[in-house]
């Protein structure tokens, strides 16, 4: 298998930075609004993106609610997963890498979600000098 093609002259931390930023606009232009707090890490074939404090004020209360919590899960995991090859697209420009799958969930307690990106090749290891 060959090496995988990473964006030439990035580091670890600036791919990590460029994925944060692209999932974190795609939150604003498709959802509406962005997370409070995002962050991105490379593990070896995988690329965790933890979001905090995504949900509306609507969402906040609607979690208190009797059936809250799963009606809200149930509506983004359903908005998402409608946009799930632009998400991975995303990580796949920013990576140089193809994504081969996206796992996602969503907290509607804490207002935290997380994806996990798994790409096709060990992304971690490349970037070592």
């Amino acid at each position: 298998m060959a090496p995988p093609t990473v964006p030439p002259d990035k580091t670890k931390g600036q791919i990590e930075a460029a994925v944060t930023e692209a999932i974190t606009q795609f939150e604003r232009d498709y959802l509406g609004r962005g997370p409070k707090q995002a962050k991105s890490f490379i593990v070896e074939n995988l690329v965790v993106v933890k979001l905090q404090g995504i949900l509306s004020p609507a969402e906040r209360q609607l979690s208190h609610e009797n059936g809250g919590v799963e009606l809200i899960k149930k509506m983004r995991t359903r908005l998402i997963e409608s946009s799930s090859e632009d998400l991975s697209g995303l990580v796949a420009k920013e990576t140089g890498i193809e994504v081969v799958s996206m796992h996602t969930d969503i907290s509607a307690r804490t207002g935290e979600r997380i994806f996990v990106f798994s790409l096709d090749a060990d992304l971690e290891t490349a970037l070592q000098p």
